[in-house]
């Protein structure tokens, strides 16, 4: 008869908890279990001196169930993890391409507001150009035009400079 009553209060308390909370709130479902053991016990005329929860164990099915659950929580979570990253880099390309824009955009009015803008870019070019080279091993020789400046400025690379051609009477 005991052993029933037992059975049948044990499952009636630990109903109401989830896993974690069984291992948690351990002394609040051992005093639970005591005091209705002790209710039902007394039905039947039997005095409960002390109830004491020892050991708690769970079936392979319920605990196949809570890994399996903790295993889906976790899966959740990393797709999350990806969408959130997904977004964030979305985020970050839509304002680099803002800002690239915006670049653009004040380049093209630093140009046609100052031309000699253009010309401050061909010096930094070579600046950096001339640094790159000095740092390297090798001899490289190097003309005004193929460092990108040349001191006559645009007129000159646009129209090549006339050869006078010798005249015939020096033949």
């Amino acid at each position: 008869m005991l052993p029933s009553i037992v059975n049948e209060v044990t499952k009636a308390v630990v109903a109401q908890y989830n896993a974690a909370e069984l291992l948690t709130k351990r002394d609040i479902v051992s005093k639970q279990i005591r005091d209705l053991l002790t209710k039902r016990a007394g039905d039947f005329h039997i005095l409960l001196d002390d109830v004491s929860i020892t050991h708690l164990a769970f079936s392979k099915e319920y605990t196949a169930a809570v890994e399996a659950k903790q295993v889906a929580q976790q899966d959740s979570e990393r797709a999350k993890y990806i969408v959130e990253r997904a977004l964030q880099e979305k985020k970050s390309i839509v304002i680099r391409a803002e800002g690239e824009a915006k670049s653009a955009e004040l380049i093209g009015n630093a140009i046609k507001n100052n031309p000699a803008f253009v010309q401050l870019r061909r010096i930094e070019a070579s600046k950096e150009i001339a640094n790159t080279i000095s740092a390297s091993g090798n001899k490289v020789y190097l003309d005004a035009d193929s460092l990108m400046i040349n001191s006559l400025g645009d007129s000159a690379l646009e129209k090549p400079a006339e050869v006078k051609k010798p005249s015939s009477s020096w033949y």
